[in-house]
């Protein structure tokens, strides 16, 4: 008959079993000090404590160091498959570092996203990697006057004010124009996203830089989406083709080139053959979508590792000066883009 009352093991016995000081088994469990034991050694300890039951007691931990070991992460919409990579990104090199992520979902609004914010401070993250900025955010000037240490990921502030990793948005508009007019285009026209999120206003100004550099097409030929969805980009087509006559759309972000296609379907327009499309992101699954999307890659997976250490850096240095990084984008050529018809 097994007995129920069993005392869980301590760290003492598991470091009896395992030959070694307390002190040793210590660092050996904690997997951010995992690293200052030997391999060997650390193998031992913790197969010793899976064998004996040993649980680490992590609210006991966070009392006595002052740190919960926890990072809260705030996404503007988890259905947004631009994500994934992002969090995969940033669940690793956590994991890596000994602390674990807690994922809010916060939406468009700034009431709740502030909310959230409030609420994973009164849970004791140690800090916060928000995908959510805006140019000029609020929130994050919320998190900056409590004091907690923040990095912002995909998306950056206007001034600045804490480490950010994105994608050269401006570029890699610049490659999806300058990929139009190698075709033989010359008539381009751009669907904007969000002008307070930087993602919208370094893509406008990176369509516009474009249109200047090759001469060609309409500096104003562009129309901005409400939002970053498939039926915002459906309804700012519909205005685009209305406003102008293009042969070739280039989208600040891939599920605005998918309302595109819609778009253009409803207008009995086909693409490529009378519409060339370019999106932006290379979310996952559109080059499944018919024809294939060509688009823009950015590093979704090394931006999210990047902005965990990042953000364990200014935990563990809480002196340490905002730092930028910025990922090259990359042309990823499929089957939405062609010459123009008259070619």
């Amino acid at each position: 008959m097994t007995d129920q009352s069993r005392v869980p093991p301590n760290l003492q016995a598991v470091a009896d079993a395992a030959g070694v000081h307390r002190s040793t088994a210590s660092r050996a469990l904690n997997p951010a000090t995992r690293h200052l034991v030997a391999g060997d050694v650390a193998g031992r300890i913790v197969e010793t404590a899976r064998r004996l039951g040993y649980r680490r007691d992590a609210l006991a931990a966070s009392l006595r160091t002052g740190r919960s070991r926890l990072v809260g992460v705030i996404v503007p919409d988890i259905a947004n498959p631009v994500f994934g990579p992002i969090l995969r990104g940033i669940e690793r090199a956590l994991a890596a570092c000994g602390y674990s992520a807690l994922l809010v979902n916060a939406g468009q609004g700034e009431a709740d996203q502030m909310r959230l914010v409030e609420e994973l401070m009164e849970r004791r993250v140690d800090g916060l990697i928000l995908a959510t900025a805006r140019r000029n955010d609020p929130v994050l000037g919320a998190c900056l006057a409590a004091g907690t240490p923040t990095v912002l990921v995909n998306r950056a502030d206007e001034g600045q004010r804490a480490s950010a990793v994105v994608s050269d948005d401006r570029a890699g508009m610049v490659l999806a124009v300058r990929h139009l007019a190698s075709l033989g285009h010359t008539r381009i026209g751009h669907l904007a996203g969000p002008q307070d999120l930087s993602t919208g206003a370094l893509r406008r100004a990176g369509f516009v830089d474009a249109v200047r550099e090759l001469g060609i097409g309409i500096e104003d030929a562009w129309v901005t989406a409400s939002a970053y969805t498939r039926e915002a980009g459906e309804i700012a087509t519909s205005e685009l083709l209305a406003r102008h006559d293009v042969t070739a759309i280039a989208a600040a972000n891939d599920l605005l080139a998918l309302g595109a296609y819609r778009a253009c379907a409803a207008r009995g327009l086909v693409c490529p053959r009378d519409m060339s499309i370019v999106g932006h992101n290379d979310m996952p699954l559109v080059d499944m979508v018919e024809p294939p999307l060509t688009t823009i890659r950015i590093s979704h997976l090394r931006m999210g590792e990047e902005a965990a250490r990042l953000l364990v850096r200014e935990i563990e240095a809480p002196d340490s000066e905002p730092e930028r990084i910025v990922t090259e984008p990359e042309l990823v050529l499929r089957a939405s883009t062609a010459e123009p018809r008259s070619l």
